[in-house]
């Protein structure tokens, strides 16, 4: 009987060897059973712990990204304005500048030709101004001939008139 007794006391203590040695009795003290008990109670309550502030983190991120997301839709929208607005200003622009093309064009060829005008002009005014020139000293050369034609009358005049005198 006293075997038996060995038996069932050996059973209960069994030797768990894996990864390290670790024995485990079932004749643990009250006082082992009331730590076990309170690290188990403290894991727990730990466990908890940690569980709790991992969902407190997690609605935090939720929320955060709740946040995110509308901000991103405004944003998006705002955007979306942006864009609006830029559109009508860059067709504005663009047909501006098409025409402003068309107009420089235009402009080229009628430059080239005020050009060409001013050029007849100068050269008009310069021949106008020549013949003026010309027919003002004709004029000086008439008013000459002029005056010396009258004065050689007046002189003939004179002397026929003395002819004429001195016959009397």
């Amino acid at each position: 009987m006293q075997k038996m007794e060995q038996q069932p006391q050996q059973q209960s203590q069994l030797t768990v060897q894996n990864s390290g040695s670790l024995s485990f009795s079932s004749q643990m003290s009250k006082e082992d059973e009331e730590m076990s008990r309170s690290a188990l109670s403290n894991f727990r309550a730990k466990e908890e712990e940690i569980e709790k502030k991992k969902m407190e983190v997690r609605e935090k991120v939720q929320a955060q990204l709740g946040r995110v997301e509308e901000e991103s839709k405004r944003l998006a929208m705002i955007r979306e304005e942006l864009e609006a607005l830029a559109d009508p200003m860059r067709k504005e622009v663009g047909v501006v500048r098409k025409k402003i093309d068309a107009v420089n064009k235009e402009l080229k060829p009628l430059g080239n030709t005020v050009q060409k005008k001013e050029k007849e002009y100068k050269d008009a005014l310069e021949a106008f101004n020549d013949k003026n020139k010309e027919k003002v000293q004709l004029i000086t050369k008439l008013m000459e001939l002029v005056s010396e034609s009258e004065r050689l009358r007046l002189k003939k005049l004179e002397e026929l008139s003395k002819n004429i005198d001195s016959m009397h």
